[in-house]
């Protein structure tokens, strides 16, 4: 860690962080720090979850977003807020804005998930979708708010909004004051700026880590290379932290008081989704799970510390948490489909199910083809998806099959 911040960004103090507790009091919950033995367990660490995913509006983005909302002066509240998200920002200030009696629109990109228009349009929003991604609905929101006045609220390089992402760290003390290290997720920078400036302004012993989705790199390589850059694309299922360019104050404050910046790949981030939802009962969503992709990837180097994990939102999109358990399942072995050719004959497809069930696997559907070209005449296709135990299991399913004479070909 560097010295005191300069700038924009030196104008953050605890004082702002405090007050903004303050306002959040009966808005903002105060969550749920979680101790998991499963985590802890898999990790050597003392894990700790907490969960903003069960934060009103499901993300922690309420608190900076409500927290500068109610900064305003009365000029600025009548002629009402404007914002650009992905999504959960935009329920924040939708709420915000509802609660203020103002009025209040948000640009989103045309690819935001349905849930989360949806939501943010049912705070009462004027909800204008763009294509592209966050940049070109922060521009397109730029542009709009020189035409009609409106306050920006942006998602992340705000002081005030910053200041309320912050509050995060005074709960973290208050729940686990022996805390030694926390894991942010990272997309613009908001949330891993202020927690870490209360964390090292009230324990400058820990430890923070920022955790980014290797698809949308921008604050990691801004670390690597100690200066403000862009990552040449956000791709990356984690919506929430699909931004290419981080804020210039969160950079600085972020260059100030974060040790590290690191990254997890998509598949890593669905594996904690899975992992969350069996083992803990926990929904995140794909930003709000980096943190404990990271830990459970070992990025650092630890073990024996009492560790938080800020699992952000839990947001996500009910078609993608489909796809990611339908992926996880197979890629873990308790799910496989498999194809094979059978003599086209009355009792054929009997008798082949009937090898299947002698496997212990249990069969989710069977799609029956004769008329496939590629079948030789006199033979049928069948698709089998099955549910099975583990990848030992499969095998030995695989085995009966072939030994029976059916040669089997998995597929995807």
């Amino acid at each position: 860690m560097a010295g005191q911040a300069t700038g924009i960004a030196g104008k953050l103090t605890m004082a702002k962080i405090k007050r903004a507790a303050g306002r959040l009091t009966g808005v903002a919950h105060h969550t749920p720090l979680d101790y998991s033995v499963t985590f802890s367990e898999m990790t050597g660490n003392s894990v700790y979850l907490k969960l903003e995913n069960l934060q009103k509006t499901g993300s922690f983005k309420i608190r900076g977003a409500y927290n500068k909302v109610m900064s305003l002066n009365e000029g600025s509240r009548t002629r009402g807020v404007i914002a650009a998200s992905a999504g959960n920002h935009a329920q924040g200030v939708a709420y915000a804005a509802l609660k203020a009696g103002i009025q209040c629109t948000i640009i989103m990109p045309d690819s935001a998930p349905l849930a989360k228009v949806m939501a943010t349009r049912g705070y009462g929003a004027d909800v204008v979708l763009t294509p592209g991604g966050y940049e070109e609905a922060y521009r397109f929101a730029v542009h709009m708010q020189k035409e009609k006045g409106a306050t920006f609220v942006h998602a992340f390089d705000d002081i005030d909004v910053i200041a309320g992402q912050g509050t995060v760290a005074l709960e973290i003390i208050e729940d686990l004051p022996e805390v030694e290290a926390v894991f942010v997720p990272v997309g613009g920078g908001g949330l891993i700026s202020g927690v870490s400036f209360a964390l090292k302004s009230m324990l400058p012993q820990v430890r923070v880590f920022g955790v980014q989705a290797t698809g949308a790199p921008g604050m990691h390589i801004s670390h690597m290379h100690d200066k403000l850059m862009e990552s040449r694309f956000a791709s990356t299922f984690a919506d929430g932290i699909a931004v290419r360019r981080p804020g210039k104050v969160t950079f600085d404050l972020t260059e100030q008081y974060v040790d590290d910046i690191i990254t997890v790949d998509d598949e890593e981030i669905a594996g904690a989704i899975i992992l969350l939802l069996e083992r803990s009962k926990i929904v995140a969503e794909g930003a709000g799970a980096v943190g404990l992709a990271a830990l459970l990837g070992k990025k650092v180097h630890m073990s024996g510390c009492k560790t938080a994990v800020i699992l952000s939102g839990g947001n996500i999109d009910i078609n993608t948490l489909s796809l990611i358990i339908e992926r996880g399942l197979i890629k873990t072995g308790r799910r496989i489909r498999l194809r094979v050719l059978a003599p086209d004959r009355p009792g054929s497809l009997c008798k082949l199910l009937a090898v299947v069930a002698d496997t212990g696997a249990n069969v989710v559907s069977v799609l029956h083809n004769r008329i496939k070209l590629s079948v030789p005449i006199k033979q049928v296709e069948v698709e089998l998806a099955l549910e099975t135990r583990d990848l030992e299991h499969i095998g030995q399913i695989i085995s009966k099959l072939s030994q029976d004479g059916y040669h089997p070909e998995v597929y995807t």
